[in-house]
């Protein structure tokens, strides 16, 4: 039998399990995570569920289509685009005195200058803090006295450097959106759905990732 090419690969996932307790995006029509049981083992010989959840809940993927017209949606997505180098930023001291900060392209360039050039293809992950917040809503949502949220996250330059740039497949973030609480034109999501790229948002684990030499699907 030919060696497992994941011969020694030590595997990490990245998403938070599917429950009622899960962070969603608060608009106003959205509602949380509900399962509710069909049949039983015991009543029905088979134990069989359903779900309902909005899309933007949990551990998710934003496709190229949530902000911008004829680009791909999820299912026209090519396993080829969901495969690639991983990276980790992370501005987790920063946020903790700024929730309103972002990724700079300094904040790159700096990273660069320790662990070498983003490789083209990556998927570029940022860690925030926030997942330790995670299990308490109003941490994680952070609202000031008129409601506005507030967490950090990419900064427009930053994610145009990253698309033009360095040819990365996707970026992703440990908390609610690839752009900060407080933006309103979410310019983020504009560029990278744009350039056809996806957002993974609520990625979890983070503090799990060394910051570059491991592979994301």
């Amino acid at each position: 039998e030919p060696a497992s090419p994941f011969a020694g690969a030590k595997f990490i996932d990245l998403a938070y399990p599917l429950n009622d307790t899960n962070q969603f995006w608060p608009g106003d029509d959205y509602s949380g995570f509900e399962l509710k049981t069909i049949a039983t083992l015991e009543e029905d010989g088979v134990l069989s569920k359903a779900m309902m959840l909005p899309e933007h809940l949990g551990t998710h993927l934003d496709a190229p289509n949530h902000f911008e017209p004829n680009q791909p949606d999820v299912a026209s997505l090519t396993p080829e685009q969901l495969f690639g180098p991983g990276v980790l930023l992370d501005i987790t001291v920063r946020a903790e005195m700024d929730a309103d900060t972002m990724l700079t392209v300094d904040d790159i360039t700096a990273w660069e200058k320790t662990h070498g050039r983003i490789p083209d293809g990556a998927i570029v992950l940022l860690k925030t803090g926030w997942g330790r917040h995670w299990k308490n809503t109003v941490r994680y949502q952070n609202r000031d006295a008129r409601g506005q949220l507030h967490f950090p996250s990419f900064s427009a330059e930053a994610a145009r450097f990253l698309v033009e740039k360095r040819k990365i497949r996707g970026l992703g973030v440990d908390n609610l959106s690839i752009d900060r609480g407080i933006s309103k034109d979410f310019a983020v999501h504009h560029i990278v759905n744009k350039a056809g790229k996806f957002g993974l948002e609520n990625v979890a684990y983070l503090d799990k990732l060394p910051p570059k030499g491991f592979q994301i699907l």
